[in-house]
């Protein structure tokens, strides 16, 4: 009896025992799960949402757009942050820049990056809170964006594709010293585009050059504005414009069929056809301004990333068209430029 009593006690303990194990375990297993849940919780991802804005359609702006964005998702923002994009173009209506910039602030963006002068002053218009990093805007003073390059107060700061003015000419007269007179071709309601040609004025002016204008106001002018000035000048000029950059085919059947130079203010305006240029190199220009937007989501203030310009220029010629206009390009010059169309 005494036996069968201390079996029943050992079992009894025994069964205790696991009991306790059991309970051990399920807290055990309650606590990791808590535990997973805030490892789960302090490493998720904060997302930073970035919108791009294009005027229109043409291959400089596009070019811009496309070098910031593939460089921004190249990056490690680190501290679990991702970036998300939102992309729209208005398409050559700078009417609906408004909207797209509000649609945009609205879905909650962190950072407006408006590429060319007036998608730039749509963003300013929009917001007085939300970073502004723009590109591609040739005078922002004068565009009323900022005071100086070397202070920003407000929320708006970016990279400008101020042009070489004086270099192209000096590239002109070593191509073409024969050509006394110029024409220039462009928009004036574009403000990149006017204040190019002022600094072309100046030069000009100051080394007695002569120059006749004609202004446009859409693609549709080009043809006849042009048209009017062959027999008039020996050579055209045409600034870093929007404008005409879109209709390149209209401008450079004109200028060859008259045998005109053309000379003009971007790398890719060469690649349509033109002659020459000491101009904006668009890949330099969207890296440069993806690394500006970096800083920014990386802690940097406005106040702490002044106004850039664009850090290399790009050296172009056009082969094709030298030899269509019979123009032989030095060895020297063949070294120093990107030729292209070969």
């Amino acid at each position: 009896m005494k036996k069968l009593l201390t079996f029943l006690l050992v079992a009894i303990i025994a069964l205790g025992g696991l009991t306790g194990c059991s309970s051990n375990t399920d807290n055990t297993n309650s606590t990791n799960s808590t535990n997973s849940t805030n490892s789960t919780d302090s490493t998720e991802s904060k997302i930073y949402k970035i919108g791009i804005i294009l005027p229109m359609d043409h291959p400089s702006l596009n070019q811009i757009h496309e070098t910031i964005e593939s460089e921004l998702k190249a990056m490690d923002f680190g501290d679990n942050t991702e970036i998300e994009i939102d992309f729209e173009n208005a398409n050559g209506d700078m009417s609906l820049l408004p909207t797209i910039m509000q649609d945009m602030l609205s879905d909650g963006v962190n950072m407006l990056v408006p590429i060319a002068t007036p998608t730039a002053q749509a963003a300013i218009a929009s917001t007085t809170s939300v970073p502004i990093v723009f590109s591609a805007v040739s005078n922002p003073i004068e565009a009323g964006l900022v005071t100086s390059f070397e202070e920003t107060t407000g929320n708006i700061t970016g990279v400008s594709n101020s042009i070489a003015i004086e270099d192209i000419f000096k590239l002109a007269n070593e191509l073409t010293p024969e050509v006394k007179v110029f024409g220039f071709i462009y928009n004036s309601s574009e403000i990149n585009s006017s204040t190019g040609i002022k600094r072309a004025k100046e030069y000009c002016d100051a080394n007695g050059i002569e120059y006749k204008e004609a202004t446009i106001t859409g693609t549709a002018d080009l043809q006849q504005v042009a048209s009017s000035l062959v027999g008039e000048v020996d050579a055209f000029f045409t600034p870093n414009d929007n404008t005409v950059a879109s209709a390149m085919a209209t401008y450079m059947q004109i200028a060859m069929d008259s045998n005109i130079p053309t000379y003009v203010g971007a790398d890719s305006m060469v690649a349509d056809g033109a002659l020459a240029t000491v101009g904006i190199d668009y890949t330099v220009l969207g890296k440069q301004t993806a690394q500006m937007v970096s800083r920014i989501i990386k802690g940097e203030t406005i106040k702490e990333n002044s106004v850039e310009q664009i850090a290399e220029y790009s050296k172009m010629i056009n082969i094709s068209t030298a030899k269509d206009l019979g123009l032989n390009i030095s060895d020297e010059l063949m070294k120093e430029f990107v030729i292209i169309g070969e």
